[in-house]
């Protein structure tokens, strides 16, 4: 009879099933971890430093004669580096992981929620807003590749509306994604308001009544298409040297279609 509990000996060795050879000879691009909720801290313009919490994407390749990676040493990285995660420090993360997992290549995909004070225009009442932001790196023999992507919410009014109304012009909100890649520090606040200051009117979470008609009229006197939206935002990137690629992507959600309306650039210096 065997006892359960009988320890095993001190110098047993378990398998590594990972480090065994695969005979199907067929190189795996990603293998890693999806979707871990974890908490971050990531750098702040204001206050130095914001906690929230990501959803975290990790891998690396995989040679062809080995049959798996090592799924544990993802989040040993991730625990490592969770306290200083930036724009700055996804170089340093990227090499951690590629050494720790012996890749050639090493991806990481961060997507997080980033909170701002806003004040009204008029009230001054102050409030969170919400913003999406996602990082994404890669990292081989042949360097680093970053890129950083934030998602604003905005106002649009219709000019076509407008021109032919009597009174009045139909207007929605809508969401531009811009995405860049950069050759220098740069804040995700100032990203933000780049965005914000191209649109009809720029979106609150808190308006009092005499703030909701500075809006109103706001986005009234600055009617503006999907096109207009990225051609701005297009312009005012092409104008700061940082900036060596990027991507944007306006959608506006129709108040009186039943669709959106959409348009996209993407560009290389």
């Amino acid at each position: 009879m065997n006892d359960t509990n009988t320890p095993r000996p001190a110098d047993a060795v378990m398998v590594d099933v990972q480090n065994q050879p695969d005979t199907r000879r067929i190189k795996i691009d990603k293998v890693g971890v999806k979707d871990i909720r974890y908490p971050i801290t990531v750098m702040d313009k204001s206050r130095e430093a914001q906690n929230t919490v990501a959803s975290v994407n990790m891998y690396v390749d995989l040679p062809h004669h080995y049959k798996g990676t090592h799924m544990s040493r993802f989040i040993e990285v991730l625990s490592r580096h969770r306290n200083s995660i930036s724009t700055r420090n996804i170089p340093a993360i990227l090499l951690d992981i590629k050494e720790r997992l012996n890749a050639a290549s090493a991806h990481l995909e961060l997507s997080f929620p980033y909170f701002i004070e806003k004040t009204a225009p008029v009230s001054g009442a102050v409030s969170l807003m919400e913003y999406n932001c996602t990082l994404f790196g890669r990292q081989d023999d042949q360097g680093a590749d970053l890129t950083v992507g934030v998602t604003v919410p905005i106002t649009t009014l219709c000019p076509c509306s407008k021109e032919i109304s009597k009174f009045g012009a139909h207007n929605q909100r809508g969401n531009v994604q811009v995405v860049v890649r950069y050759n220098k520090f740069f804040w995700m606040e100032d990203l933000i308001r780049l965005v914000e200051q191209s649109c009809s009117s720029e979106v609150f979470s808190l308006l009092k009544r005499s703030d909701e008609k500075f809006v109103t009229e706001t986005a009234y006197e600055n009617p503006m298409f999907v096109e207009d939206v990225v051609r701005e935002v297009a312009v005012k990137l092409l104008a700061d040297d940082t900036f060596t690629w990027f991507s944007i992507a306006a959608e506006n959600f129709e108040s009186i279609h039943n669709h959106s309306a959409y348009a996209y650039i993407e560009h290389t210096r």
